[in-house]
């Protein structure tokens, strides 16, 4: 006789409840994927920017791969870029390759002081070889008064986060870190911690059901060797 012939509602809920255990797992791992994928790159850039004042030169930019990320705090770019977006720059080790229309970063001033990000609206050369850039912002209606030159520039856009730089902003505040550093990691250890107690959870309670299922097998075998003895018994 099959087991599930004897105890087929045993069996049944033994189903459900594993059904039940491997559904809220699942529910875990996708939380913590989340969590992962949300807070992972923004404690990265939180890190670099914070790092940014203790390990570099004050004319100096810190870039993961020749990538700087940076906020944007004016609205001159307007329509293209947006107060409070994080950008990415990339450096450029050969001013020549910029032309015309590319937006590119530099310093207004000398190297430590502002950065500015731009339109370039022409490409100028001298007679000595020399390169500058005219520039102008998105949203402004004149062009930049002073002329880039190839010292000036710290690297060209790429790409925009939208609102990721007041994040960024907010994170080098004291709540910031609370929030965007400490209380992730703490999300983390009581993930870990949730997620092991329920696979040791679930472990022994399988077990436990296994050996009450193997306890129940055991007496129904017993029962019947009984019942074949009586059997040849009364024969």
């Amino acid at each position: 006789m099959d087991k599930s012939e004897v105890f087929p509602n045993d069996n049944l809920e033994l189903g459900d409840k594993k059904k039940e255990s491997n559904s809220s797992s699942k529910g875990l791992t996708v939380v913590g994927i989340i969590l992962c994928v949300i807070l992972i790159p923004v404690l990265i850039v939180n890190l670099v920017l914070i790092f940014k004042g203790y390990t570099f030169e004050k004319d100096e930019l810190p870039n993961m791969g020749g990538y700087y990320p940076l906020m944007v705090q004016s609205g001159s770019m307007s329509g293209t870029i947006e107060v409070g977006d994080l950008i990415i720059v990339h450096i450029v080790n050969d001013s020549t390759i910029i032309k015309e229309n590319d937006i590119i970063t530099f310093w207004d001033g000398e190297p430590g002081g502002t950065l500015v990000t731009h339109r370039v609206t022409e490409v100028i050369h001298d007679n000595d070889g020399n390169i500058a850039y005219r520039t102008k912002g998105d949203a402004n209606i004149i062009e930049d008064a002073k002329l880039i030159t190839r010292d000036k520039v710290v690297g060209m856009y790429q790409k925009r986060v939208p609102k990721l730089g007041d994040v960024a902003l907010f994170m080098q505040t004291i709540p910031g870190l609370a929030v965007c550093v400490f209380l992730p990691l703490v999300l983390f250890i009581l993930y870990d911690v949730i997620s092991r107690s329920r696979i040791e959870k679930n472990e022994k309670k399988e077990t436990a059901e296994l050996l009450e299922e193997l306890e129940k097998l055991r007496q129904e075998k017993a029962a019947r060797t009984e019942g074949k003895k009586d059997g040849s018994g009364g024969e």
